[in-house]
């Protein structure tokens, strides 16, 4: 869904106008945008993916953390922890924290963590590798974790219009998310498909902050609107890509 990305360490500045969030106009435009509910409970929460097919994990973690943290039911991930560690440490003492990981998410999704990782799956009637998540993979994903989600498809029915103000609406009002998949080259990137959370929206250069969660590659950059929506209308093995409006229950 997401082809493999390899990470690379590219400037983000002029190209296809996407400019670096750590830059003195970059971080102008979040201290001026009235559409930025978002970013602090995201950033607070924000974590890079930990391997090249798990944006789409990472950027659900990083969501269901900002939008339920703190709170009861959060899972206990011991995946990262060592048989070892726990040696030293005092009887009844847990060593793990209670959040969401971008191992743990992919537990109750339908999708396999071996079909995330390429293994072949039936898709339309054909046997595919399928590495990364398609939209309503993700889709499916969050709505398993129990969150009320929209899933829109960029395609020919959206305006970009349309597709403009849905993105402003959700980033100017607290509690809610918005998610975002498209296509690297489209945009003037190098990769495959990408998934990653939007935290502000600037009216003057019509532009979101895009938190690129592959820390590898690009950084936190401001993307302008038409060139994501470009990258959104890009087909992804059996529809195009789109984005997920995503809030609690």
């Amino acid at each position: 869904a997401q082809g493999w990305e390899m990470p690379q360490a590219v400037e983000a500045t002029g190209v296809s106008g996407l400019l670096a969030f750590a830059s003195e106009e970059g971080l102008t435009r979040l201290a001026r945008s009235s559409a930025k509910t978002d970013f602090a409970p995201l950033a607070n929460q924000f974590e890079a993916q930990s391997n090249i097919a798990f944006c789409g994990p990472t950027t659900a973690a990083i969501v269901l953390n900002a939008m339920r943290w703190p709170g009861s039911g959060m899972p206990r991930d011991r995946s990262r922890l060592h048989p070892e560690d726990s040696r030293s440490v005092p009887a009844g003492v847990d060593l793990s924290v209670a959040r969401h990981t971008q191992e743990s998410v992919v537990a109750r999704g339908h999708k396999t963590r071996a079909q995330v990782f390429g293994e072949p799956s039936l898709i339309n009637g054909k046997v595919l590798r399928d590495s990364g998540y398609q939209l309503r993979q993700l889709d499916e994903l969050l709505r398993a974790h129990d969150l009320v989600t929209r899933r829109v498809i960029a395609d020919d029915r959206q305006g970009d219009d349309e597709i403009r103000q849905d993105l402003v609406a959700n980033l100017q009002h607290a509690g809610d998310f918005v998610i975002v998949n498209y296509g690297r080259v489209s945009v003037g990137q190098t990769g495959g498909g990408h998934i990653s959370p939007l935290g502000a929206y600037d009216a003057e250069t019509d532009s979101v902050l895009l938190m690129d969660v592959n820390a590898s590659s690009y950084g936190w950059v401001w993307m302008p609107v038409s060139t994501l929506i470009k990258g959104m209308r890009t087909f992804d093995t059996v529809e195009n890509r789109g984005y997920v409006l995503v809030s609690p229950r």
